[in-house]
């Protein structure tokens, strides 16, 4: 099948290589010119495990260009996958969705071939059918379902492992009005053996907020538990297992520490109060996952003062800048608000991640990174702020540790050792 696929980010990118791997025609279209040579020549706009193999592999299948008109022309079908990223009151900034929707639509005017367009980008139900098909209906002078067709099928990808999520879903839900584009979709996902559920476009919307929420209230919920198992002594991580047995609760999500981050959960989080707000219902467990999940990294400050009560002029280290493990990704990492806190009580800061560096030196220039966690050796103290294996491997003797993350070693080994939740 010929596809087109709006946007190279972190989903756009994933799902076009992988439809590619698939034996599918793919067209990527971009606004930024970096992204597009970067593809074209067969180097990974993104960092992601496997990618830049994948890219190699599936080179003949692909294309990148800024050219809407060609890309639509020569698709059958095309996915949205721009960013939607938050406004200041958490609500969703639909700006890009817009213009990929009006340029859409110029360029359907003219098509006379039946296309079929599929929201990817996470987004509030209501937005595919309220926002795009409207637009795209006024800039092409066609109706949805007669002269294109219109859907929703929502990504549910973890950066890190992100190819493997694509290939081995737990479920793909495509939201639709017409057989058309259903057919499509049903084309597309032939080969997946995993549940597919068919249901309303609203509904798919829907079904990925609810899962991204549910996911970060388990996250929260964990560490509210493990913060009060903290103060009787008690190993969340021996509670939480006893509780995971439970075969309606599930044990997965259940790792406390000090949070989430990335680009999904606290961004989707936010815009799922923000829209509960406007049609005049309220989110209070959803407001009080943030409240916790905000709170928590800031524990990581209070622990080391117990055992270093005066920072200012003292050297700390920072194992870890990323969000989560095997990505370059620092969107909401947990790792900033430990940065902010340090530098806020006068003590100086070393870091060190690889991956992350770059992204993290762009927010805090005037920090210290170092190529090699054991020139952290010399630091005060360290924090463990992201869940890298390679920290397994450390040498923690004569050091205080305040681990976010469960490092055995470091609980192991470690002079003084504090965990934020056990």
């Amino acid at each position: 099948m010929k596809i087109s696929v709006i946007g190279s980010g972190y989903v756009g990118i994933v799902t076009g290589m992988c439809f590619a791997e698939l034996g599918n025609e793919v067209i990527f279209v971009d606004v930024d010119q970096k992204k597009i040579d970067l593809i074209n020549s067969g180097t990974a706009p993104i960092y992601e495990v496997g990618l830049d193999e994948l890219i190699t592999k599936v080179q003949d299948n692909i294309l990148a260009t800024d050219d809407y008109h060609f890309a639509l022309q020569n698709s059958e079908i095309t996915f949205i996958c721009v960013g939607t990223p938050s406004n200041e009151d958490g609500s969703l900034n639909t700006e890009y969705i817009e213009s990929a929707a009006k340029e859409i639509g110029t360029v359907l005017h003219d098509k006379k071939a039946y296309h079929s367009v599929i929201m990817k980008s996470t987004v509030l139900p209501g937005t595919t059918e309220n926002i795009v098909q409207k637009i795209i209906e006024e800039y092409s002078r066609k109706l949805a379902g007669t002269g294109f067709g219109i859907g929703s099928n929502p990504e549910f990808l973890k950066e890190g492992v992100a190819l493997n999520d694509f290939k081995n879903p737990d479920r793909i839900v495509m939201g639709v009005t017409d057989t058309k584009t259903q057919n499509l979709l049903e084309d597309i996902y032939s080969s997946f053996s995993c549940e597919k559920y068919i249901t309303t476009i609203k509904t798919a919307e829907m079904i990925k907020y609810a899962s991204n929420a549910f996911l970060a209230t388990k996250i929260s919920f964990a560490n509210e538990i493990g913060n009060i198992c903290k103060s009787h002594g008690i190993d969340t991580k021996d509670v939480f297992t006893g509780v995971g047995f439970d075969k309606r609760i599930n044990p997965s999500f259940f790792e406390s520490g000090i949070g989430f981050g990335g680009s999904c959960f606290p961004k989707d989080v936010r815009a799922l109060i923000a829209g509960a707000r406007e049609c005049g219902e309220s989110a209070r467990i959803l407001e009080s996952v943030v409240r916790v999940n905000e709170e928590q990294p800031k524990k990581m400050i209070t622990l080391l003062k117990k055992h270093m009560s005066d920072l200012k002029g003292k050297r700390i280290g920072i194992l870890g800048l990323a969000f989560k493990p095997d990505t370059d990704d620092i969107r909401e990492s947990r790792a900033i608000p430990v940065i902010e806190g340090l530098l806020a009580n006068g003590a100086s800061v070393l870091a060190y991640d690889l991956l992350a560096e770059e992204n993290m030196k762009k927010m805090f220039p005037v920090i210290e990174y170092v190529s090699s966690p054991d020139l952290l050796y010399s630091a005060d103290a360290l924090l463990i702020t992201t869940a890298y294996h390679e920290f397994e491997d450390l040498d923690y003797h004569d050091k205080i540790v305040i681990d976010g993350r469960r490092t055995k070693k470091a609980e192991e080994e470690a002079l003084v050792y504090e965990g934020v939740c056990w």
